[in-house]
């Protein structure tokens, strides 16, 4: 199989049969085999029902269901696990991005031996002061802090090679850091090109201001992650035996100056230097007992299911 391309959506009943029918229409013209994979996320419309008879109609569609709202990132895990295309397309259910883009971003996949292909959507239709501008504040910290040359991280349109999907785990929030978390894994041949931006057709978006709080937050994880997750002793350790040092060091300090310099002067427990040593080598213990069991547990986790599929369809 060519194509799989992997949709997530919430409440999108108004768009989902013309975006399936421009996906096929693209898909037939450029003589695909392919794959539409609808991730219903908890949709509360008529969402479930659109696909279902989307996938009676057309074989080549088919869909999951999640019994309640899991976030995007749990839905493109999933569809990541079921995809069998030798490259996977990602894109919103919304119409806001262009299925007439897949043809390129396919070949530069298969032709130009790239692992990951990033849309940028240059000209946005969003509003400049809720979207626009905190979005540039994002994607140049996701830039600085990972060093992904990327212009827009959060592009929802996006090609993956088959290799890449299976080898990375989408959850929480991380759809946005998809080629971060690529990087991660050692796919480093990352693009990006320039895609057609649509206004939002139906409905409204589904994410609000909090999004962008979210994200900095995510990347201040993914980025710890990148460099600590598989050690954690290495930042937990270095710094617990730094904190444990200083206190020492208070310690070491007061107890020369009362037993050979000033026996007559202060009790130990009057002095600030007791009470800074006493708080650093405990805090240096615990940063240490952390890493210790980062160590542990990293050794002994398992993958655990992050979201309880409702129904299937012609998997």
């Amino acid at each position: 199989m060519n194509i799989s391309v992997v949709i997530p959506l919430l409440n999108e009943q108004e768009s989902l049969t013309e975006l399936h029918d421009w996906l096929a229409k693209v898909m037939q013209s450029n003589h695909f085999s392919y794959e539409i994979i609808f991730i219903d996320d908890g949709s509360t419309d008529n969402s479930w029902q659109i696909i279902e008879l989307l996938s009676r109609k057309d074989p080549n569609v088919k869909g999951i269901q999640f019994i309640k709202n899991y976030g995007k990132s749990q839905a493109l895990h999933i569809g990541f696990k079921k995809a069998k295309g030798d490259v996977i397309i990602t894109m919103d259910a919304d119409l806001q991005d262009n299925p007439e883009e897949i043809p390129e971003l396919y070949k530069m996949i298969v032709d130009e031996n790239y692992d990951l292909v990033s849309g940028w959507k240059k000209k946005r239709f969003d509003s400049k002061i809720t979207k626009n501008l905190p979005s540039k504040l994002f994607n140049w910290a996701a830039r600085r802090t990972s060093g992904v040359k990327l212009h827009d991280f959060n592009c929802g349109l996006k090609a993956l090679k088959k290799d890449l999907v299976k080898n990375i785990d989408v959850h929480g929030e991380m759809h946005r850091y998809i080629p971060v978390l690529a990087k991660n894994e050692g796919f480093v041949k990352i693009g990006e090109k320039i895609v057609l931006h649509q206004a939002r057709k139906y409905g409204k978006t589904k994410f609000g201001m909090e999004r962008f709080i979210y994200g900095f937050l995510d990347l201040v994880t993914i980025s710890f992650i990148s460099k600590f997750g598989k050690r954690p002793m290495h930042f937990f350790g270095a710094l617990g035996v730094i904190m444990f040092t200083i206190g020492f060091g208070f310690a070491l300090y007061i107890g020369i100056d009362k037993l050979f310099v000033n026996p007559l002067g202060r009790l130990i427990t009057e002095r600030p230097q007791f009470y800074i040593s006493l708080v650093t080598m405990i805090i240096g213990t615990q940063f240490f007992v952390a890493g210790f069991l980062g160590e542990i547990i990293l050794r002994t986790q398992h993958d655990k299911k992050r979201y309880s599929i409702d129904k299937e369809l012609n998997f």
